[in-house]
């Protein structure tokens, strides 16, 4: 792919899309098939590119590839985008469940159509762009450029506190990221450039690190959410269309994470290694807690928001042991977590369709005329409970794994959120899944049908075969989370020896 600009391309494709559809000036029955089948398509072919750009992508290389850059200001900002192990999956996450929201809002959405598919691929590469950046001032581009769409389409196409909910994720994520955004400018006074591979490499002074990690900590932490700044998800999420919950869950709570990744772990390693037992502290709560808070839950939604502030939980224990094992189990855990609680929340949006109600009392015994529906909520089920043959298996076990190596204590606290994720998810499916069709209201519902099984089935078979057989994404980011260890290691002995002299 030698001089084919292709991250480039697969991030700004979605624009392309967003012009044709502003050609479409008429709002008819024709017009909005023709911008859905825009939306569609152009989700599609970014999706078939950001493929092309994993086949050229070499698993053994730890550093960027891909790299294309730019200089666009005198002061030394740059248009950078590159790719490693860290960041790849993340962006085929990404380009993978974007047609899939565009799908699931075919029937769902039918006013102001133009403006939801727009608002949805500008969001599309917003999100690529942050996971593509090398640039630090570009990656807050992106990263802050996101909120914006996520904001209409809550605020316009969603639940009836669609306002209010809209606000308060702006409001809750803007406010951490103004402490990046002077912790950016920090650096580059220190550092002299915004250049994210020459940061990587740059020594930090020990107390300067401790500023920066909680300054870019208040912002990933309301991101991925931890515990106690994670209030905001379950409101977005339940009044935010379906596809918008898809991709809040899928795709935007990984920011965080990714950003924990490619900042925090390795530029502040000193201040990592300081924090990190805050960090485990916050998780365990945030594991244990919200998986209480979501048994006592009656809308369906709100029980799977608080079930992915629990499973983020392990991400971010992952994240900090700051072994090979716990953090390639954390960016399992976001893949999966990325594929499983979209199908959920995919699920939830396939009879909120036909119900208009996400109460949990309103259903019961659905199996007796959706039995296609009931196996795939059941294996979403099963995957998110952790089950060994899913996904969600593998994630989850490698992090308590490399958390048993750092404190067992830990481990054995976050294990509980095991038997307490089987505990609301199984009951949530008997409730709803189980027993007798007793209530009239239920009784005509038909079961899924081709667009929907085109949505679910896909997800399906990823979700099996990535528990079967982790070993394409555990390749793909083994290389460089090596290299990630290596240079926390080597910070912290040369701190170490510092000390000791």
């Amino acid at each position: 792919m030698s001089g084919v600009p292709i991250l480039s391309l697969v991030t700004f494709l979605p624009l392309v899309g967003v012009l044709l559809i502003l050609f479409i000036r008429d709002e008819g029955p024709s017009a909005r098939r023709n911008i859905r089948a825009i939306a569609l398509w152009t989700t599609i072919f970014t999706f078939l590119v950001s493929l092309v750009v994993w086949k050229n992508f070499d698993n053994s290389v730890p550093g960027f590839q891909m790299v294309e850059k730019v200089d666009w200001l005198d002061s030394g900002i740059s248009y950078s985008v590159g790719v490693d192990g860290i960041s790849m999956l993340f962006v085929i996450l990404t380009t993978f469940l974007m047609p899939l929201s565009i799908l699931a809002s075919w029937e769902a959405i039918e006013k102001r159509v133009k403006a939801y598919m727009i608002a949805f691929l500008l969001l599309e590469t917003m999100m690529i762009g942050t996971f593509c950046a090398l640039d630090v001032v570009l990656f807050y581009v992106f990263f802050e450029g996101g909120l914006i769409p996520m904001f209409i389409i809550i605020g316009v196409w969603g639940g009836k506190r669609r306002v209010y909910a809209a606000f308060k994720f702006f409001l809750y994520t803007l406010a951490g990221s103004v402490l990046m955004l002077l912790a950016i400018m920090a650096m580059f006074f220190q550092a002299g450039t915004t250049d994210i591979p020459t940061l990587l490499t740059h020594n930090f002074p020990a107390n300067m690190q401790t500023w920066l990690w909680l300054a870019f900590f208040a912002s990933f932490a309301v991101k991925i959410p931890m515990w106690p700044v994670h209030t905001w998800l379950p409101d977005a999420h339940v009044e935010a269309p379906t596809a918008g919950s898809v991709i809040l869950a899928g795709i935007m709570l990984k920011l965080g994470g990714y950003g924990l990744l490619r900042f925090s772990l390795p530029m502040f390693p000193l201040a990592s290694a300081d924090f990190a037992p805050l960090v485990f502290t916050l998780s365990v709560i945030a594991i244990i807690y919200t998986s209480l808070v979501a048994l006592m839950q009656e809308d369906m939604k709100k029980l799977i928001a608080y079930s992915s502030v629990a499973h983020m939980g392990f991400v971010t224990m992952g994240i900090f042991t700051m072994n090979e094992v716990g953090i390639q189990g954390a960016m399992f855990q976001m893949l999966s977590h990325g594929l499983v609680s979209g199908a959920l929340f995919l699920c939830v949006g396939v009879v909120y369709d036909r119900m208009h109600t996400r109460e949990i009392a309103a259903y019961g015994g659905l199996v007796n005329n959706m039995p296609k529906y009931a196996v795939a909520f059941l294996i979403f089920t099963m995957a998110n409970v952790g089950l060994p043959g899913t996904s969600g298996f593998v994630g989850e076990f490698l992090t308590l794994l490399g958390a048993f190596e750092v404190n067992t204590w830990v481990a054995a606290f976050a294990a509980t959120g095991v038997i307490l994720s089987a505990c609301y998810a199984l009951w949530l499916y008997r409730k709803v899944i189980f027993g007798a069709l007793t209530k009239e209201s239920l009784e005509g519902l038909l079961d899924l049908s081709a667009r929907e099984k085109t949505i679910l089935y896909p997800l399906i078979v990823l979700v099996i075969f990535f528990g079967v057989y982790p070993s394409p994404i555990l390749d793909a980011t083994a290389t460089s989370v090596e290299a990630l260890v290596n240079t926390i290691t080597i910070s912290l002995d040369a701190a170490h020896v510092a000390a000791a002299n």
